[in-house]
C-alpha cells in the first residue's frame, strides 16, 4: 500500500546491484511512494549487477559514478539536477566493500593498502559525496541523506572485520557532516543499521548464515527484512521525520537492545546436554 509519502521529491539512489540489494528494494518502495530519481553505481559494478532492469522498472535514468572520485560525484549531482528538473530532496549512500573480507586477510594480518581501499570506498565517499552535494548546493532546503551502516561499529562482530572500522567512521561522518549541513540548508543526515539481510555482500562474510540465524533467534520481532528497511529509509526521506538527524538508527527488530533471549538460552541448553 502506497501512502505518497514521496510525491513530487527528487533523489539519488546508489548501490543497487540486484534484486537482492537493499537499495534495489529502496528504489522500487521510493518510485511507489511518488519519487522521480536517478540511480548510481560504480561501472564494474554495474557490469556485475543488473541496474538496467532496475533502471526500466522505475524509469530512472542511470548515471555511473565511481564514489571514491570527486570528479564523478560532482557530475553526478550536476546530472541529476539537470535530468530531474532541479535540486534532490533525498540521496541514499549504500556503497561498502572489503577487499580484506574477500581475500579471507584475518583482522590480525590486514593489508593495509586493502584496508586503505575500505576506508575510502566505504566511509570517505559518503563525505565525498556530501561534500560534492554541499559545494553545489544541490540538496534542498529540508532534504534528507541516508547511509547504511551495521552495528559493527559499537560492537565487535569478528567476523566483520576491518568493515568493522569503516561503518564507525561513516557513523561519524553523519554526525559532523550532519551539524553543518543542518545548520547550513536545514538537510538532515542519518544512518540506518540494519539487521543482517541475505544481500550479496552480506552473504559473502564467513559465518554469515549461522549468524542471520542467530540474530533472528535473539532479536525479540526477529530480523527486519531489505523490504522492511526500504519501508523505514522512506520515512526518513519523507517530511514526516523533519526534525530527525544525526542519528545512528537501529533497524533490527531489537537485537541491538537485547542482552540474550530465551530462544538462545535453549540452543546452549540443548548442547550442553
Amino acid at each position: 500500500m502506497a501512502y505518497g509519502l514521496l510525491t513530487g521529491k527528487r533523489g539519488i539512489i546508489s548501490g543497487a546491484l540486484n534484486e537482492s540489494s537493499i537499495a534495489w528494494k529502496i528504489a522500487l518502495k521510493a518510485k511507489e511512494e511518488g519519487a522521480t530519481f536517478t540511480l548510481t553505481n560504480a561501472p564494474i559494478a554495474m557490469r556485475m549487477g543488473e541496474i538496467k532492469k532496475l533502471a526500466e522498472q522505475t524509469e530512472a535514468e542511470i548515471i555511473p559514478a565511481d564514489a571514491t572520485s570527486v570528479e564523478d560525484l560532482d557530475n553526478l549531482f550536476i546530472k541529476s539536477q539537470e535530468v530531474l528538473g532541479g535540486k534532490v530532496d533525498f540521496v541514499l549512500h549504500s556503497i561498502g566493500m572489503s577487499p580484506n573480507i574477500r581475500k579471507g586477510r584475518p583482522y590480525t594480518d590486514l593489508n593495509y593498502e586493502w584496508l586503505k581501499q575500505t576506508i575510502d570506498i566505504s566511509s570517505v565517499s559518503f563525505h565525498k559525496m556530501l561534500q560534492s552535494a554541499y559545494k553545489l548546493d544541490a540538496i534542498s532546503e529540508w532534504g534528507s541523506v541516508v547511509a547504511l551502516t551495521y552495528m559493527a561499529a559499537q560492537r565487535t562482530f569478528p567476523f566483520y572485520t576491518d568493515m568493522a572500522d569503516a561503518k564507525a567512521l561513516l557513523e561519524s561522518i553523519a554526525r559532523s557532516f550532519g551539524y553543518r549541513y543542518g545548520r547550513h540548508r536545514k538537510v538532515r543526515i542519518n544512518t540506518v543499521s540494519q539487521s543482517p539481510t541475505p544481500t550479496t555482500a552480506g552473504s559473502g562474510i564467513g559465518g554469515f548464515d549461522r549468524f542471520f540465524e542467530f540474530a533472528d533467534k535473539t532479536a525479540p520481532l526477529g530480523n527486519a527484512t531489505a523490504d522492511q528497511c526500504a519501508d523505514y529509509c522512506i520515512t526518513l526521506f519523507s517530511d514526516l521525520t523533519r526534525m530527525v538527524t544525526m542519528q545512528n538508527l537501529f533497524h533490527d527488530g531489537g537485537f541491538s537492545m537485547t542482552g540474550i533471549s530465551e530462544e538462545v538460552m535453549e540452543l546452549i541448553n540443548k548442547e550442553q546436554v
